[in-house]
């Protein structure tokens, strides 16, 4: 009896393995995924977020100009409010650190769009929050591009990211500190190794830094915000000037210095930066995503993967706590997302726990595409080995037949997965990559392309919002695309009017494209496919001729 009822209960647990719900994340760069934790709720546009000798974290409301002390699993408590805070589209209060020597000074750092028409810094002590003093200030602002991360160095020094403040010119020109990545004492001073005498200039040609991180060999990186096409991870180097706006992305020129990681600005907008386990970890606002980007000896990228895929809207800072976790902020209430009851959130992921094995698995086999549709496909692939046992398998995709680069599409236990969702007549190119208990990752398979074919005819429409005007702009959120036909549509298009002398400046959840006065928004790849009667949002900003009120028109919608 027994020796038949053993045989029967492994056939029921491998049913149970098959049949269970996949799990898209898992243990990446020291950090195990399937185990994130909202840990702490009711922020209002969390920006900044540094720690505290005890452990606790103070995180910066940009919005509201209020610093606020958090634990997990605790109520939020103010400890300070910034004094002459002015909050308009991308400013306000934005960056925050902690002295490297707090527990001797007590000082906290705080860098702010004030209400004097400048980006500058304070730092206080919160025995005595509302004394404030200014040690930097002169930073040209605006309504966007205002940069802000604020971060000590394993020197010691403190460091600061720029906007160019809507002002492309700013980036090149040495001579004013927007578009830059600064340095400069925990005074304010100017530190006297600095790249040019007499300047907090550290590098140049920056859009939008945002993000800032130093791995353990004291290398320094910066996420950096691009226009329309490429966001970039630098690697920075003093005096080095990073080509915006001659270069959004790889260009070329060995006038400039390249990026290690360039994405779509759909697939990213980075924000925070992170360095833990020889891996940076960059918060991507639009891109609603965690990217994970594991470093070579060098300091150059290996392949990037994206955790926390659309599981918490858009994300904006991220930090290794001295608790060993990940810590990670959303900004779902700053004017481009869509919030839950508890945002804005903190989430924290636990370290990974029996990594003592460092073999990783070999390389799946023989990775080949059938059963494509109009919107699915199927590949099957030969199993990877591993000394101890692979655990899973992670599907990577890209789009387009070159270019562009590979994102988690999903898991799998077995050597099959049925890709669907997917937008017809587009093509796409898949490769494979095997995990193990610890979270070694295998190297990746051969490539497969694949083009989906073409679909029925729906039906669609596109409701505009405004959300916000200011003298010379706007914010158009949400423009509403609903399915108004009966059958389920596989991908969008909305075609709109800009009145003569307005200028897109910013677009969120759909790709945009512009001829003359015509706008065309195309759906991104997360929000093409929606069922009859289901709707999806997107948004943009644009500029305008002061005195001027006018908003587009003529918002027509088309599904293929």
């Amino acid at each position: 009896m027994r020796a038949r009822l053993v045989p029967a209960l492994i056939l029921a647990l491998l049913a149970l393995v098959i049949s269970a719900p996949e799990a898209r994340a898992q243990v990446v760069g020291g950090f195990d995924f399937s185990r994130a934790e909202v840990s702490v709720t009711g922020l209002q546009v969390p920006w900044g977020l540094a720690f505290l000798p005890d452990g606790s974290a103070l995180v910066s409301e940009r919005n509201t100009a209020r610093i606020l002390q958090v634990r997990p699993g605790q109520t939020p408590v103010q400890v300070a409010t910034i004094n002459g805070v002015s909050a308009s589209g991308e400013s306000g209060l934005l960056g925050i650190a902690v002295s490297p020597a707090y527990a001797q000074d007590g000082w906290v750092y705080a860098y702010f769009t004030s209400t004097s028409g400048d980006n500058r810094l304070v730092r206080l002590q919160l025995n005595a929050p509302q004394t404030q003093t200014v040690i930097f200030s002169g930073v040209p602002s605006a309504t966007i591009h205002d940069g802000g991360r604020l971060a000590f160095g394993p020197d010691g020094m403190l460091y600061i990211g720029t906007g160019d403040a809507s002002n492309t010119g700013n980036a090149q020109n040495l001579n004013t500190p927007a578009g830059k990545i600064l340095r400069m004492t925990p005074t304010g001073g100017i530190p006297a190794d600095n790249p040019f005498a007499g300047s907090r200039v550290w590098s140049y040609g920056h859009r939008n830094v945002q993000g800032l991180a130093w791995d353990s060999q004291g290398r320094m990186y910066a996420a950096e915000f691009g226009q329309n096409t490429w966001d970039e991870i630098n690697q920075i180097v003093p005096g080095g000037n990073y080509g915006w706006p001659t270069c959004e992305g790889t260009c070329g020129n060995t006038s400039f210095r390249s990026p290690i990681v360039t994405w779509t600005t759909a697939e990213a907008s980075p924000s925070g930066l992170a360095y833990a386990n020889n891996t940076l970890f960059a918060a991507g606002l639009r891109g609603q995503r965690l990217w994970t980007v594991p470093l070579t000896s060098s300091g150059t990228a290996g392949t990037p993967l994206a955790e926390l895929q659309s599981a918490y809207g858009r994300l904006r800072a991220v930090a290794a706590g001295p608790d060993g976790w990940l810590w990670v902020t959303t900004s779902n209430r700053d004017g481009r997302g869509t919030p839950v009851a508890q945002d804005d959130r903190i989430i924290r992921i636990p370290p990974a726990t029996g990594q003592n094995d460092p073999t990783p698995p070999t390389a799946p086999g023989n990775l080949a595409a059938s059963g494509t549709t109009s919107t699915s496909t199927t590949l099957a692939w030969t199993a990877s080995t591993d000394n101890v046992g692979v655990t899973g398998y992670d599907i990577l995709r890209a789009p387009g037949s070159s270019g562009g680069a590979f994102t988690q599409a999903g898991t799998s236990a077995t050597t099959s997965f049925t890709n669907t969702g997917l937008t017809p007549n587009t093509t796409y190119r898949y490769q494979i990559r095997a995990r193990d208990a610890a979270g070694n990752l295998s190297p990746v398979s051969n490539t497969v392309t694949v083009t989906t074919s073409g679909a029925t005819t729906g039906g669609c429409t596109a409701t505009p919002t405004t959300q916000s005007q200011w003298g010379n702009g706007y914010v158009i959120q949400p423009v509403t695309v609903a399915n108004a036909g009966t059958s389920a549509v596989t991908g969008w298009t909305v075609t709109f009017t800009l009145p003569s002398g307005h200028a897109i400046t910013g677009s969120w959840n759909a790709a945009l494209t512009i001829s003359g006065q015509t706008v065309t928004a195309r759906n991104a790849g997360h929000n093409g496919t929606l069922a009859a009667g289901q709707s999806t949002t997107f948004g943009f900003q644009a500029s305008r001729p002061n005195g001027n009120a006018q908003t587009p028109s003529g918002y027509q919608c088309t599904s293929p």
